[in-house]
């Protein structure tokens, strides 16, 4: 490699400007500019790949409404309602209220599609809940929030598998049906480290809810728990795109908490859509920026050298997917997963289609990858969000979350090696990949 070449001096540029605290996309719109100058391209080129990506693409405009239907969930009373039926469901067992933990994650997974949205949301309800008298150490139930909001973004809708449709043209309708199996498995290990915790700690049982009131409960909670039946129908049924389905959400969110649960004021929905805004404007000049620098990566043909070179090592696809799940381990370390999808990811799909590789099945294991990368030390995200909310240290957090990361590595290498878990239900429902 040239090390005073224009890419180099590029990626040196953005690397340097990231580390001054300068915005990850504001980095990459700025070291592309002088990629451009440098290699005395048009630098117009710049604001044409940024405007044409991102005018044209009606699938971005899925992140910002899924956003606000969180946010929207967030202020009325409908995850109140959701926690209260869950703590019917499953809180009467041993280590209830873990368990309630994990069910409120599968549930709300249905409908923010974000992990951030998840912890920030629900995660400081079962924070009080669960710390309250004692019940459980202030760690564990951070690291154990942490955990489970991971698999939001897996179970369908997921604003990460929106991005990856972006950069590799797989069907989002598709991606959400492959992430089902995948998510339930992660939960389904949680709940084991959880039922192991639970007689190993002698966590306490919590008082069963009567059976003569869960019937209430649950009529209280019904319209929540169809939101994700309403968004899903939609797409499914073909009556919307993914794109109206998350703008469905979003208004239905609106509906229910304003007309049938009257639960929010207009400041509070002032705030909401202030806060989705701001989330949104950040992402969106994320993507903003991989648009433009995937322009220079192929401009320099890295994806097609990236291949030849994965070809000549003579990979299998199953040695190809191990290898991808240790980069993008390794790199969920220390980068942001918006980043490594737009443009880490871009890199490996030429290769992955050259091997025959489903990129259904890859975009899950890859979504799965850096959601992972959200709870691995030493940067995961959800970790410094999480020490935030519950004001435990960091090294006490991940003590308690390193069980559970090991379940949920053990979770994905069946992802990986066993492709059926992921395109199962697709199939059934008309994939023909």
């Amino acid at each position: 490699m040239n090390f005073a070449s224009p890419f180099s001096i590029t990626l040196v540029a953005m690397t340097g400007l990231a580390f001054l605290g300068l915005p990850i996309g504001h980095s990459m719109i700025a070291a592309s500019i002088l990629y451009l100058l440098l290699a005395g391209l048009d630098m117009g080129t710049a604001a044409e790949q940024l405007l044409n990506g991102m005018y044209t693409n009606f699938i971005i405009l899925a992140v910002p409404l899924f956003i606000l239907a969180a946010e929207l969930m967030n202020i009325g009373s409908m995850t109140d309602r959701l926690l209260r039926f869950c703590d019917a469901v499953v809180g009467r067992f041993r280590g209830g209220l873990a368990h309630v933990n994990i069910v409120q994650s599968i549930i709300f997974a249905g409908m923010s599609g974000s992990a951030i949205a998840d912890a920030a949301g629900t995660g400081k309800m079962m924070q009080a809940m669960m710390t309250k008298d004692g019940k459980y150490t202030p760690s564990y139930a951070a690291a154990l929030t942490a955990v489970t909001s991971v698999v939001g973004p897996i179970i369908p809708p997921s604003i990460p598998m929106i991005i990856y449709a972006l950069v590799s043209d797989a069907s989002i309708g598709y991606l959400f049906l492959g992430g089902v199996m995948p998510g339930l498995l992660m939960a389904a290990a949680q709940m084991g480290i959880v039922t192991f915790d639970a007689r190993r700690r002698n966590f306490p049982v919590e008082p069963p809810t009567p059976l003569r009131e869960l019937p209430g409960i649950t009529v209280r909670a019904f319209p929540s728990l169809m939101m994700p039946v309403v968004l899903l129908g939609g797409i499914y049924t073909g009556v919307t795109t993914p794109t109206e389905a998350a703008a469905v959400a979003a208004a239905y969110a609106l509906l229910i908490s304003v007309v049938l649960y009257r639960s929010v004021s207009f400041e509070d929905f002032y705030h909401a859509v202030l806060s989705s805004a701001r989330t949104s404007a950040s992402i969106g000049m994320l993507i903003s920026g991989a648009l433009v620098f995937n322009y220079v990566v192929t401009v320099e043909n890295i994806p097609q050298s990236l291949s030849v070179l994965l070809t000549s090592w003579e990979l299998s696809p199953t040695g190809f997917l191990i290898l991808v799940n240790i980069i993008l381990l390794l790199l969920g370390c220390v980068l942001e997963g918006t980043t490594i999808l737009l443009v880490i990811v871009p890199v490996f799909i030429p290769t992955a289609e050259a091997l025959g590789l489903d990129l259904v099945h890859f975009g899950v294991v890859v979504v799965v990858n850096i959601m992972l990368g959200l709870v691995t030390p030493p940067y995961g995200l959800l970790l410094f969000i999480m020490t935030r909310i519950a004001e435990v240290p960091l090294r006490e957090l991940v003590r308690d979350v390193l069980p559970f990361l090991w379940a949920m590595l053990a979770a994905l290498g069946l992802i990986t090696f066993f492709p059926a878990l992921v395109l199962w239900l697709p199939r059934l429902l008309g994939y023909q990949g």
